[in-house]
């Protein structure tokens, strides 16, 4: 078992580290609104983790990925969250050309619910999971109990490193908050959360 765990770990925090819509949103949510709201995207990223592990612990996920229909609905919603959260911030803003006034939901909603819905709604990580964690799992031990502990580790890798992201970027963050390069990082975001939402679409399972 302490064999398992230990390569797992590794293999984990080699993926936690691996950026992602999660670490994107998770970086942009410190980069605009400061550690706190970076720190709110990353504990709603890693209870969706944990949220994943239980689902997978319990069968659900599998019955996801038999389901044609239920992962085609998953997968459109989850791309359809992506591509809402990446285009608003590439519309024009309505009250004056270059004015940030519009209500993104990274400048007005809730981080938290953000790093869930952004984790959830990607059903990928079911599937991954369902592939991934069972090579871990020590003959003759309880396998649900099992896979929600290497759920909990990876969660618990992924808080340690967005904890060290947001500090860095919280730092630098500082100095484009009010200035043109805010802009064009929110643009640039933009662009990769549609980027995101549209390979999840178009991917299969």
């Amino acid at each position: 078992m302490l064999a398992s765990l230990i390569a797992y770990t590794i293999a984990a925090a080699l993926l936690t580290i691996t950026p992602g819509a999660d670490t994107l949103l998770v970086v942009r949510y410190a980069g605009g609104r400061g550690g706190r709201a970076g720190l709110g995207a990353a504990a709603g990223v890693c209870l969706g983790t944990l949220v994943w592990g239980v689902i997978v612990a319990v069968g659900v996920a599998a019955l996801i990925v038999a389901s044609p229909l239920l992962f085609t609905l998953l997968k459109w919603a989850g791309a359809a969250y992506l591509v809402w959260l990446g285009m608003t911030l590439l519309l024009p803003k309505p009250d004056r050309p270059g004015a940030d006034t519009s209500p993104s939901p990274l400048k007005a909603g809730s981080p938290f619910a953000s790093g869930l819905l952004t984790n959830l709604l990607n059903p990928k990580v079911g599937v991954f999971y369902l592939a991934f964690l069972p090579q871990f799992i020590p003959p003759g031990v309880p396998q649900a109990p099992f896979i929600l502990l290497l759920a909990a580790i990876h969660s618990t890798l992924g808080l340690i490193w967005f904890a060290i992201l947001i500090a860095g970027v919280d730092r630098a963050a500082t100095r484009l908050r009010n200035s043109r390069a805010s802009d064009i990082l929110a643009r640039f975001t933009g662009i990769l959360f549609v980027g995101f939402g549209a390979r999840l679409l178009f991917s299969s399972r």
